[in-house]
């Protein structure tokens, strides 16, 4: 019989080229997945905050200066109200984001009432900034999310 004279090749050259190809592909894919799902964490995180925003215009709106000392708020209101500054209407944002599983320490809520006076027919305008916790933490800064919302005054 006849020998083959092709040089025998040896396969220990490649041999870690498949592990090392699996391990970028898997951490790629993983980096991925969580980039994604820190990316979802934000779109969810300003839909909350804008849902508190309403919330506060909401209580604003039903709780202008005729609803009575204890539940008034605004400027411009009769002397037993005492809540000119719209603290009633942080605290009903507060309480919904709250809610919603968020660590509200960071949260800034400004009340303004953008025609002077919590009276009906006039405007309140409850923006909401928050600094973005990320949840994954993969090295990046969270953005500020800004939410706003605006109503008038009806009672």
């Amino acid at each position: 019989m006849r020998r083959s004279t092709k040089p025998v090749q040896s396969r220990h050259t490649d041999a870690g080229q498949a592990v090392v190809e699996f391990t970028l592909m898997v951490s790629t894919i993983v980096l991925l997945l969580l980039s994604v799902l820190d990316f979802m964490m934000v779109v969810y995180t300003y839909s909350v905050m804008a849902d508190s925003a309403k919330e506060g215009v909401r209580y604003a709106v039903a709780h202008g200066c005729d609803a009575g000392a204890a539940n008034c708020s605004g400027p411009g209101c009769t002397a037993a109200c005492t809540d000119a500054a719209g603290n009633n209407v942080v605290a009903a944002v507060n309480n919904y984001a709250k809610l919603c599983a968020h660590n509200i320490s960071g949260m800034t809520v400004t009340v303004t009432y953008p025609d002077s006076y919590a009276t009906p027919p006039n405007r309140v305008r409850v923006v909401i900034n928050y600094p973005y916790p990320s949840f994954f933490t993969l090295g990046w800064k969270g953005p500020r999310i800004n939410a706003a919302a605006e109503g008038r005054i009806s009672y």
